[in-house]
């Protein structure tokens, strides 16, 4: 049986401080020290210090070792006062079966952002849920390509606190309107394991973002039906569609992932926006999940509306 997990009020983390120190974390699959090298470079060129455990490129299967492993080493980097945030390190898999070993008032207390998207978005969906605290859906060290400075910049800009605080994305209109509400959502796949269980995404009044990657359309298609009915698309303010990456079936040109997903939004009547950029495809521009926006549909522009995190 899922038990109730109590509501209470939405803490912004603490800004990260200039020179601040990032601890890396491997909370699902496996890490190639040599890409975690490239992306650290990225944040130590930009005078920032980055850590991580000696047995972060531990493995065992698809996995960063042991779930033991992975749980200790992100309550450790989260209770730590030396680590000013945390950055996953790749996606994949196992960042929910971790979550039975977490302490989500640990979690609450120490307030450090948390970065990270693709199999994150279960992490970040607990952490928001069980914990209360926003996090930050947005790149993760361990990538093919470096980081774009545009992205970079985007991304300290929204941990630090600097800058504008009002900042904007721009997709394609898909209609319905202007509305506001917290961002929520990420990965499609896992927005949807997340139903019926005590992380599971709360979308009333929200502003729902979704993307995915090596999914065939038709699978798009399945797993947006699913929301429908499971009534998260009702009570939405909008929807804000980002990067389906390599969504192809190779048996068939159309429909397009993107087509279907747009198709299931007009038929469910929600103002929508697409081709936002984030997600994992190029470019991949940070949100702060239960930071608070808007969305013009009709524009085909996002609004991150506050700064989301707290500057002392």
């Amino acid at each position: 049986m899922v038990s109730k997990t109590r509501v209470r009020p939405l803490l912004k983390p603490r800004a990260l401080p200039p020179g601040g120190t990032l601890a890396v974390v491997a909370p699902a699959g496996p890490v190639d020290l040599a890409q975690l090298e490239k992306g650290a470079e990225c944040w130590r060129s930009a005078g920032f210090r980055v850590r991580w455990c000696d047995d972060i490129a531990a493995h065992c299967g698809y996995l960063a070792g042991s779930d033991e492993r992975r749980a200790r080493e992100f309550i450790e980097c989260v209770r730590n006062p030396e680590i000013d945030a945390v950055v996953c390190a790749r996606g994949g898999y196992g960042s929910q079966r971790l979550f039975s070993l977490l302490d989500a008032e640990v979690v609450r207390r120490a307030a450090k952002p948390l970065v990270g998207f693709s199999d994150a978005t279960a992490l970040l969906l607990w952490q928001m849920r069980c914990a209360g605290l926003i996090g930050f859906h947005g790149p993760m060290l361990q990538r093919q390509a470096p980081l774009a400075q545009e992205e970079f910049g985007w991304l300290c800009e929204l941990l630090t606190g600097a800058g504008d605080a009002e900042r904007r994305l721009c997709g394609r209109p898909g209609g319905g309107g202007c509305v506001a509400g917290p961002l929520v959502g990420g990965s499609l796949s896992l927005v949807l394991a997340s139903l019926g269980t005590p992380w599971e995404i709360e979308t009333e009044g929200a502003i729902l973002l979704l993307e995915e990657v090596n999914e065939p359309p038709y699978r798009i298609d399945r797993m947006l039906h699913q929301l429908w009915v499971a009534g998260k698309l009702a009570v939405v303010a909008g929807v804000g569609l980002g990067t389906f990456e390599a969504c192809v079936d190779p048996r068939r040109a159309e429909p397009t992932a993107e087509t279907v997903a747009e198709d299931i939004l007009r038929r469910a009547g929600v103002a929508w926006v697409s081709g936002l950029p984030f997600g994992h495809g190029v470019p991949n521009f940070a949100w702060p999940v239960g930071g608070q926006a808007r969305l013009d549909a009709d524009a085909g522009e996002l609004w991150i509306s506050e700064r989301a995190v707290k500057r002392d």
